[in-house]
């Protein structure tokens, strides 16, 4: 089983910057995909970003590309979220997900794992 935890969540200004860590443990090397998703009050958690384990084929949710970027540090089994120009719309509770089966990266029934959640809250 593979284990996550996030950190790294905040409060931060409009404008500001955050970086989200995901460190996975026991049997990392069976993780295929690794993933960010994101869940506001009362709604299904949306795809924010996700990373292939090997060779590193990155995608972006439209919402967020060009201010966030998705990377991974294999030697360290971390995964991390760096967030620019955050916005107040981007108040949420951030997972770190792990799929070891490939699939549809943009569903959250694709991936077998999941970190506990870190909150980000972003004041206007």
């Amino acid at each position: 089983q593979v284990q996550l935890v996030e950190s790294g969540g905040g409060l931060v200004q409009a404008g500001d910057s955050l970086m989200l860590s995901c460190v996975a443990s026991e049997g990392t090397s069976t993780i295929a995909v690794m993933g960010w998703f994101r869940q506001f009050p009362g709604k299904e958690r949306e795809f924010v970003a996700s990373i292939l384990w090997q060779p590193g084929n990155t995608h972006h949710a439209e919402s967020v590309r060009g201010r966030f970027t998705i990377s991974r540090d294999n030697a360290k089994n971390t995964v991390y979220l760096q967030m620019n120009s955050l916005k107040a719309e981007d108040t949420a509770v951030y997972y770190c997900a792990a799929m070891v089966r490939y699939g549809n990266v943009y569903r959250t029934s694709s991936y077998q794992y999941w970190g506990q959640g870190t909150q980000v809250t972003v004041s206007s």
